[in-house]
């Protein structure tokens, strides 16, 4: 049973809506399973590298205000990036044109570089992976640490399947209009955030004392 609560937990902090969730469902709804999957599958490998850099405890290099800002600014270009082409791309859309042209790979690339260069994301699996292993350590040891933190992975991994899977099926079901008008909210949504975290970078930057 505690086995299974650590994959719940893997799922609960998969699903609230972000810059790669969104990535998920524009990627999905154009490209069908395999090109959402992949955004999903290069996110967890972000996550799994944080996950082993909390692990491992080798943060203190985040407390570095260069490392900050860099990872704002970047962060920040990538979603914009993203955001924009979603936006300009969406009315050139066309189901054929996509599956040829789109590449799995790319979209690997996108969840990667989206999660990596994300400071939510590090403060994110900092915060609540750090106090996860702190009430994992103090409740059962440290022996099963390890296997625990494997359960919470499967929780991701489980979600990417699932968000895949939604969105292939739903492509099915929409008409074009529809997942245009998806892909325009998921790029204004992406934009959103790369505004967001270019703004907190250059607040670093030029404002911090």
């Amino acid at each position: 049973m505690i086995y299974i609560s650590y994959i719940v937990l893997g799922l609960t902090l998969a699903a609230p809506i972000g810059p790669v969730n969104a990535a998920r469902l524009d990627k999905g709804l154009k490209n069908g399973f395999w090109h959402s999957w992949a955004v999903g599958a290069g996110s967890m490998i972000a996550d799994g590298i944080f996950m082993l850099t909390v692990y491992m405890g080798i943060v203190h290099f985040l407390d570095n205000p260069l490392i900050q800002v860099f990872l704002w600014l970047f962060g920040g270009f990538i979603l914009i990036y993203s955001g924009i082409e979603s936006i300009v791309t969406a009315n050139k859309f066309t189901f054929d044109y996509q599956r040829k042209n789109e590449s799995i790979f790319r979209c690997f690339l996108i969840g990667l570089i989206m999660s990596i260069s994300s400071p939510l994301s590090i403060l994110f699996w900092l915060g609540i992976y750090g106090s996860v292993l702190a009430k994992t350590a103090s409740s059962f040891g440290t022996t099963d640490l390890l296997l625990y933190s494997s359960m919470i992975f499967l929780g991701l991994a489980l979600w990417d399947v699932f968000v895949a899977g939604l969105t292939s099926l739903f492509r099915k079901w929409l008409s074009l209009k529809y997942i245009i008008l998806t892909s325009i909210l998921s790029g204004v949504s992406l934009l959103g955030f790369g505004l967001y975290f270019a703004f907190q970078g250059i607040k670093v930057l030029f404002f911090q004392e």
